[in-house]
């Protein structure tokens, strides 16, 4: 990424002097239950409405009537108003490196929620390394800017990099050739990566009402932005939306995923997911941090008033595109592209044979999520993720680009303001094959062959 590009960033974010002041809506604040879509299978819709049906206002421990109190982290007492940057280590050893990794913690002057950004569970995705590490900077941090503790409710929690070792060697895993991302809540005495995980879980997680987990895609493809949640659990549904991007997927997690594991402790998790491994994209970075501060808006922790995008895909499934030759892959249409039923998608071509090619079709309309990056296919190597849309189609048009590209809400300033119910939620129906939006990618993790995901 070039300074020039790091610049961008930060100016379409950073609030400016223009804009501290707060525009009234001529709407009133809506508090009604939220919608789901008519179209998604009855028998998630049913899940997903019981979950709905729980509560979702402020607890009694976040009322003004309370006070605020010092908040305790890391056996260290915070002070209403204070930033701290706090050193935590991964690993309680005498000897030998405990991979110390920084938390930067901001405590309100009001009462609120604990909300907890993470970034680099995976040590090779970079997106969300770079957001976090903006938003703890001089630009976003401190008084007058858009995270002040002087006028901030409850508690933010930043851990910019996770995965430090894996971050220092440009891979996915920990040393050890495990995915942190599969041991959760870990176990004290069990393997460095499950140590480490039962470390985070005890000391970070444990306490937190709300984790913004991000991510990048694995080697090989790309993903757009997009929201990975369970819809099912009141609190990240609600988070899910508020993070105010166009595609949101309903899945639960594979077994030992922080979101998986934080819900059933009935913690609110969302995953995010933007770009690709081993790579700074600008566009990502920027869409985080602008969902990152619109879920802190709608929280109330922060003042302002939270963005909605002209309408949502709700996916509870997905349509893959296979290469049926093998090859080197050429992609014509890139992630985030809206394609036609028929449309040709990629080519691959062979080397060895220069006078043959063949041509990839789309199955089906709708948009592509995420393609591959790698150029090497064979015959039944997946090369995009397609959300088939059949209703909304219009709605969905009228957001692309000149390239026929999704335009991201955040990634061309903030929307203008709308009310929930103003938002149109387009279903994708459907399943997810082999359990996850990412399981027929493959994995190269031999110490853990569960379905693939963030």
């Amino acid at each position: 990424m070039t300074d020039t590009e790091e610049e961008n960033i930060v100016d379409s974010i950073a609030p400016k002097e223009s804009t501290n002041k707060i525009v009234p809506r001529l709407k009133k604040r809506r508090f009604g239950p939220l919608k789901v879509a008519n179209q998604i299978p009855k028998s998630r819709r049913l899940e997903i409405e019981k979950g709905l049906e729980k509560s979702s206002q402020l607890k009694n421990k976040w009322t003004r009537k309370v006070g605020v109190k010092t908040h305790s982290f890391l056996r260290k007492r915070i002070k209403p108003g204070e930033i701290r940057n706090l050193t935590f280590n991964l690993l309680d050893v005498k000897i030998g490196d405990s991979w110390p990794i920084n938390v930067t913690v901001l405590h309100g002057v009001r009462p609120g929620p604990v909300v907890t950004l993470l970034g680099g569970i995976h040590g090779d995705e970079l997106v969300g390394p770079l957001a976090l590490t903006y938003l703890s900077g001089p630009n976003f941090l401190g008084e007058g800017n858009a995270l002040d503790p002087s006028i901030l409710s409850g508690t933010i929690r930043i851990v910019s990099i996770v995965n430090l070792p894996g971050y220092r060697r440009q891979s996915r895993y920990f040393p050890d050739g495990r995915d942190l991302n599969r041991f959760f809540p870990g176990v004290l005495d069990s393997n460095t990566t499950s140590r480490v995980a039962h470390r985070i879980w005890s000391n970070i997680i444990t306490g937190s009402d709300y984790i913004i987990d991000l991510h990048a895609a694995a080697k090989g493809r790309t993903n757009i932005p997009q929201i990975r949640v369970n819809l099912a659990h009141s609190p990240s549904n609600l988070t899910a939306r508020s993070f105010g991007i166009e595609t949101i997927l309903d899945t639960q997690g594979p077994r030992g995923s922080l979101r998986r594991t934080a819900n059933k402790e009935n913690i609110a998790c969302i995953t995010y997911e933007g770009g690709g491994s081993d790579e700074a994209d600008p566009e990502s970075v920027q869409v985080a941090m602008y969902g990152i501060l619109n879920v802190l808006r709608s929280l109330r922790m922060i003042p302002g008033y939270p963005s909605r995008p002209r309408f949502r895909l709700l996916a509870t499934g997905s349509d893959w595109i296979r290469s049926d030759q093998g090859g080197l892959l050429d992609v014509l249409a890139p992630a985030g592209s809206y394609v036609e039923e028929g449309e040709i998608v990629a080519t691959v071509t062979d080397p060895q044979n220069p006078s043959q090619s063949h041509e990839i079709i789309s199955p089906k309309q709708g948009l592509l999520i995420s393609t591959a990056t790698s150029p090497f296919v064979t015959s039944g190597t997946p090369i995009g993720n397609l959300l088939s849309v059949k209703r909304g189609v219009n709605t969905l048009i009228e957001r692309l680009d000149d390239e026929g590209c999704l335009i991201i809400s955040g990634s061309d300033g903030d929307p203008p303001w709308r009310e929930d119910d103003e938002v149109e939620d387009i279903s994708v129906s459907g399943e997810w094959s082999g359990g996850s939006p990412d399981a027929e990618w493959g994995s190269d993790d031999k110490t853990n062959q569960e379905e693939e995901d963030c």
